[in-house]
């Protein structure tokens, strides 16, 4: 199992960014897939989770109306769209199966939201 997640960057607060996050080692098509973040000496915290064919979404409050998830089934991919980006959105952010949080987890991409 592999997560490459990509796309983060240095932003201006109200900027926004596209990530992106190539998965392998399992079917991708029948798994739900989620966002997380964690930034410096907080605990990792779900962003926001997308059902196997998309159908499904749920955002964590923090985000809600700002970020979107999809995805790709043909390409094995999963995105999150991040709009009106503000400070306390800096993490580095990790895409991932919610069902198996024990597997290995990615480098994941910084992401900082700074004048």
């Amino acid at each position: 199992v592999q997560f490459v997640e990509s796309g983060g960057g240095l932003v201006q607060p109200g900027g926004s960014l596209r990530l992106s996050c190539a998965a392998s080692g399992f079917t991708f098509s029948s798994s739900a897939m989620g966002w997380y973040r964690q930034a410096p000496g907080k605990a990792r915290e779900a962003v926001a989770h997308i059902s196997s064919f998309g159908a499904g979404t749920y955002y964590v409050d923090s985000v809600k109306g700002r970020f979107a998830i999809s995805r790709d089934n043909a390409k094995n991919a999963v995105y999150l769209q991040m709009n009106s980006l503000e400070p306390d959105d800096t993490a580095v952010y990790y895409c991932h199966r919610p069902a198996y949080p024990n597997q290995s987890w990615g480098q994941g991409t910084q992401v900082t939201v700074s004048s």
